[in-house]
């Protein structure tokens, strides 16, 4: 080799292999977006044909407290025919939830240890359950105190003949207050599992805890008393029986570290 010659470095190979769990990864991921998008189109598509009877049933608790000759009507052209199709979507979507966190779940699952694991599937389907009790607790006990107030609130030269559009809005943002509302146990065990708060923490902070459940039904629920108090009460219960799931896991956590340790101490040297 002569003084004005570099010296050859190699060729560099790139590692393919070494971003294909990545792509794996995406590609998978891809694949349980695309079953969980079939899934609710298939869903949508078997309630479709029912799509006016579903809107007949949402429509109920407002219906059953209309003052004789009063009936729901449609202000937009389009109205009758959106109204009942947004809610046949919402609830495709709806039904498709447990199979949709299925498929989350089974993405995940591989990645969690196996304690991890024991912990996550019953907060998986607790979740699901929550979220669909909410919704369940504001159609039969939430609708009809609101509607019986409004409807007897007003003055009595007012007709009540509420838009079916504006209606279904209503009572979609009311369902996904409540569902979400329903879920803090699941929150709140999760915030002392993972170490973010103890117990205690939140026990001390039940004073601001309560007050803060009556301004998320503030934000949250129509500008009346009622709703309000209805959505504030069961929060403020559900994170009490959240701390008290916590308080469980913990003890038994508790018994069984203990009983590992002697069993340990037991051990022939």
């Amino acid at each position: 080799m002569t003084q004005n010659e570099s010296p050859q470095l190699p060729p560099v190979i790139p590692e393919e292999g070494k971003h294909a769990p990545l792509i794996e990864h995406l590609i998978e991921l891809r694949g349980k977006l695309l079953r969980s998008v079939v899934v609710i189109l298939v869903a949508f598509l078997a309630l479709y044909p029912f799509s006016n009877e579903l809107y007949l049933i949402v429509s109920e608790p407002l219906r059953a407290l209309l003052p004789p000759g009063t009936q729901m009507i449609a202000t937009e052209v389009a109205s009758p025919f959106l109204a009942p199709f947004k809610l046949t979507l919402v609830t495709a979507l709806f039904a498709a939830i447990p199979y949709v966190l299925y498929q989350v779940w089974s993405f995940i699952a591989p990645g969690l240890y196996k304690h991890e694991k024991k912990i996550a599937m019953p907060l998986l389907a607790s979740s699901v359950v929550l979220f669909y009790s909410g919704a369940v607790f504001a159609y039969y006990v939430v609708f009809p105190l609101i509607f019986a107030f409004f409807t007897s609130a007003g003055p009595t030269d007012i007709a009540v003949m509420t838009d079916i559009n504006s209606y279904l809005n209503f009572v979609l943002k009311l369902f996904f207050a409540f569902g979400v509302a329903f879920e803090i146990p699941v929150a709140t065990f999760i915030l002392v599992w993972t170490g973010i708060t103890t117990v205690e923490s939140l026990a001390q902070k039940r004073p601001y805890v309560v007050i803060f459940c009556f301004v998320i039904g503030m934000l949250l629920t129509p500008p009346d008393v009622i709703s309000q108090t209805l959505l504030a009460l069961p929060m403020w219960l559900l994170f009490e029986l959240g701390i008290m799931m916590s308080r469980l896991v913990r003890r038994s956590a508790e018994k069984a570290a203990a009983a590992t340790d002697e069993t340990s101490d037991k051990k022939p040297e």
